[in-house]
């Protein structure tokens, strides 16, 4: 697949006025032809007016959903204007719109929903990351690759693309919870019959605005991955009960 204008690149954005220009220009680029949407994720600042004038179509939250929120709108955006394929592309300018082709060329022939991952840990770069985050993304990846029975590296990459059948899916339910937009809607793919897969990229510095990372962040982030693998597990692997024979 090829990114042309069946291709929908959507950019949640919550308070990225300064950068949110810049990312659209870029996928506009490097890809003359996709559709632009930026989901404006109940911002404070002029982010859907500058998104707005740089040329992309504009949702507005009234409330901060969260990026799975803003994602499953972008979701239904889709599904209703019948794009092919959907891309998620952040409005920090970390994800380079020049691996759009990359991400799209795995959905090719894909009938059953289809999730491409840009990976940041699969020989695309050195991608600086914190050693309790890093820890915490390995056993995601490692829980991932499980269920998908594919090798994963980055499960929680926001860099994405997903085919037309993975669109109708989760414009139906992609989850919101946090960690669950990266990680349990590949759990969803896979348990519809889906297919997950990955392609290494590069991820760059934020264009603007500082980074979330320091020790405590990290460490609260592990404790919330741990919380919620358990979850997960059991979410997905609990036996349902019985239903009771009625007298015959």
């Amino acid at each position: 697949m090829k990114p042309d204008s069946d291709v929908l690149v959507v950019i949640p954005a919550f308070n990225e006025a300064r950068s949110v220009a810049e990312v659209v220009a870029e996928v506009r680029a490097a890809a003359p032809h996709v559709g632009v949407l930026v989901v404006d994720d109940g911002s404070t600042d002029e982010t859907a007016e500058v998104a707005r004038a740089a040329g992309a179509a504009v949702i507005s939250n009234v409330f901060n959903l969260g990026v799975g929120g803003a994602m499953r709108v972008g979701f239904r955006y889709a599904a209703r204007h019948r794009y092919l394929a959907v891309v998620q592309v952040d409005a920090d300018g970390q994800h380079d719109p020049h691996d759009l082709g990359r991400l799209l060329l795995p959905l090719e022939d894909k009938p059953e929903p289809a999730v491409v991952i840009g990976a940041r840990f699969a020989g695309g770069g050195d991608y600086p990351v914190p050693v309790a985050r890093r820890l915490a993304m390995r056993l995601l990846a490692r829980y991932l690759s499980r269920i998908a029975r594919v090798p994963l590296t980055d499960v929680t990459s926001g860099f994405r693309a997903h085919n037309r059948a993975a669109v109708e899916l989760f414009a139906r339910t992609y989850p919101a919870d946090y960690l669950a937009d990266t990680v349990e809607s590949l759990v969803i793919a896979v348990e519809a019959g889906g297919v997950v897969a990955q392609v290494p990229v590069s991820m760059r510095a934020r264009t603007q605005g500082l980074p979330t990372q320091s020790a405590r962040r990290a460490a609260l982030y592990l404790a919330r991955v741990a919380l919620m693998l358990l979850i997960a597990v059991f979410r997905h692997r609990a036996p349902r009960p019985s239903i009771p024979e009625g007298p015959s």
